[in-house]
């Protein structure tokens, strides 16, 4: 069986570069090798959940209620020798014109931040190739383009790293829930200056990596 390294991406910011539009995006990625020793806990914790009365499909840090987004917090805090936080900062308003179109700039972020996590986790030589899992990408219109473009840029930024991407809906791993949780601190930082949720996952950030421009 292939050795692999799993790194679980999540997005906070919106891609609207107008003065309505959030002053930041943050791209996240959580790296994690299996087993994933939070999987039972969460689990079982959304069950509990469940049980006392609550419709909860999936974590989701900004809808989660109070007490769920304690609760959550605490079980990231306790694994966090367990998982490696990187995270690519963009000031919007530092970003050419020409590179907001949705073609160009989600697909170069997302090779930004790849091309530093990825060859991290292959240089120890125990992983035979990297799995990354993104949400699916947050761009409605013109997704196909986006998505190829993608494809396109990372071949270009990662030419000799054997990875594969997939787009799959966060209620599907919780891997992706755990990086919507830390994206969300890190975004939670930057753009309203509460570090407090920052602060719990920091032990695990490796890197926090901003450009004005991509």
């Amino acid at each position: 069986m292939t050795r692999c390294a799993y790194i679980f991406l999540d997005e906070s910011g919106n891609l609207d570069f107008s003065a309505s539009g959030t002053r930041y995006f943050v791209l996240t990625s959580v790296s994690m090798e299996r087993p994933f020793s939070m999987y039972d806990g969460l689990d079982g914790y959304r069950y509990d959940c469940i049980e006392s009365g609550a419709n909860l499909e999936y974590f989701h840090c900004y809808n989660d209620r109070r007490v769920v987004r304690h609760a959550v917090f605490d079980m990231i805090v306790a694994h966090l020798a367990g998982m490696r936080v990187d995270c690519l900062v963009v000031e919007k308003t530092e970003t050419s014109s020409a590179m907001r179109e949705d073609t160009r700039f989600y697909p170069t972020a997302l090779g930004h931040l790849l091309s530093m996590v990825v060859p991290a986790e292959t240089d120890s030589g125990k992983v035979e190739e990297v799995v990354v899992i993104a949400d699916t990408i947050p761009v409605n219109k013109r997704r196909r383009s986006v998505e190829k473009a993608v494809r396109t840029t990372l071949s270009r930024m990662l030419p000799r790293v054997k990875y594969r991407v997939l787009h799959h809906q966060s209620r599907s791993h919780y891997g992706l829930q755990i990086a919507d949780y830390c994206c969300w601190a890190v975004f939670r930082k930057l753009e309203w200056g509460d570090g407090a949720w920052y602060d719990r996952i920091k032990p695990a950030v490796r890197t926090e990596f901003r450009i004005t421009s991509v």
